[in-house]
């Protein structure tokens, strides 16, 4: 109990250690850890999207089922179909980019050690 005291105030900390049997390390580049660390906005543009596509649309159904009679709402309903649809799509768009330029930057690290040479570690390990 005493030597866990000594070694605690004195700043080393005990360090207990499963071994694994082979362990892969993938090299990155800082732009490579800069596109990980951003993370991916895709969600967020994804949900934004399908909620602007939801209003042009519904819009749209109002406009093409009901009869208006005043410019001012008839013009109001318009603008809200068209920046409603265009927006989600301008936004499905960007979603689309975004959520294949994370997976490609993940792809081209893994791919610095094919996945043959895993398999063998795997295989020569467990023997």
């Amino acid at each position: 109990m005493m030597d866990q005291t000594e070694n605690t105030s004195s700043g080393e900390i005990k360090i207990i250690r499963g071994k694994v049997d082979s362990l892969s390390v993938y090299e990155i580049t800082d732009n490579e850890l800069e596109v990980l660390e951003k993370g991916s906005p895709s969600s967020t543009y994804l949900i934004f999207s399908i909620f602007l596509l939801s209003v042009g649309f519904s819009f749209l159904v109002s406009l093409l089922t009901v009869k208006i009679e005043s410019i001012k709402i008839y013009t109001t309903f318009m603008i809200f179909t068209v920046v409603g649809i265009l927006a989600g799509i301008i936004l499905l768009a960007l979603w689309h980019r975004e959520r294949r330029s994370i997976s490609e930057v993940i792809k081209r690290i893994k791919d610095r050690i094919p996945s043959t040479e895993i398999m063998k570690e795997g295989n020569e390990s467990s023997v």
